[in-house]
C-alpha cells in the first residue's frame, strides 16, 4: 500500500528526538513555497499522512482546531501527504478546507524522518528547530496537545 516505504527503517523511530529537524523545501498543494527553515521560531506540528488512511482523517480536524487555537502563539501545522500522487490529496484537502498547508511526501524526505513506513506519524519540532517527539498512530492526541502547548510555553486551557 505505502509506495516509497524503502526496504525497511533506515534508523530506529526515536532516533530524531533531540536531533535538529531535517530541512526540506517543497510546494505545497496549496501552491506555497514551504521551507521548514522559515518556520523556525514557531512550533511546528509535523504530520505525514495519506488520503486512504482512517486514523489521519481522524487527526485532521483536531490538527485544524489546534492551528485556530495556538496558532497565535506560533503553531504551525504542516501536513505531508504520502500518497502515490497529489490529485487524491489534493482532493482531499480541499474538501476539509484545511487551514494549514500540505506537502507531497516522497522516499528521500521519509527516510530523513526515520523510516516514516506506516501513517499516520507526527512529529514535534520546537521553535530551536529540534525534534521533540514523535507519535507513530493516532491514539496520541492528548499527549501531542500536551507537549506542544509546553513547547508554546502557554500550559494549562
Amino acid at each position: 500500500m505505502l509506495a516509497w516505504g524503502g526496504g525497511g527503517r533506515a534508523q530506529e523511530p526515536a532516533s530524531l528526538v533531540g536531533r535538529r529537524a531535517p530541512e526540506f523545501s517543497l510546494e505545497s498543494l496549496q501552491h506555497t513555497r514551504m521551507d521548514l527553515a522559515q518556520d523556525r521560531g514557531k512550533v511546528v506540528l509535523l504530520n505525514f499522512w495519506a488520503t486512504w488512511c482512517g486514523p489521519c482523517k481522524v487527526e485532521m480536524p483536531r490538527f485544524m482546531e489546534w492551528q485556530k487555537q495556538y496558532g497565535a502563539r506560533g503553531l504551525q501545522v504542516i501536513g505531508v501527504s504520502i500518497d502515490d500522487s497529489a490529485a487524491p490529496a489534493r482532493a482531499f484537502v480541499e474538501k476539509l478546507d484545511l487551514n494549514y498547508p500540505v506537502v507531497m511526501g516522497n522516499a528521500k524526505l521519509g527516510e530523513q524522518y526515520g523510516g516514516v513506513l506506516g501513517v499516520p506519524v507526527t512529529f514535534l519540532i520546537d521553535r530551536a528547530g529540534m525534534v521533540r517527539a514523535r507519535f507513530d498512530g493516532e491514539e496520541h492526541l492528548a499527549a501531542e496537545e500536551r507537549q506542544m502547548r509546553g513547547l508554546l510555553g502557554h500550559p494549562g486551557h
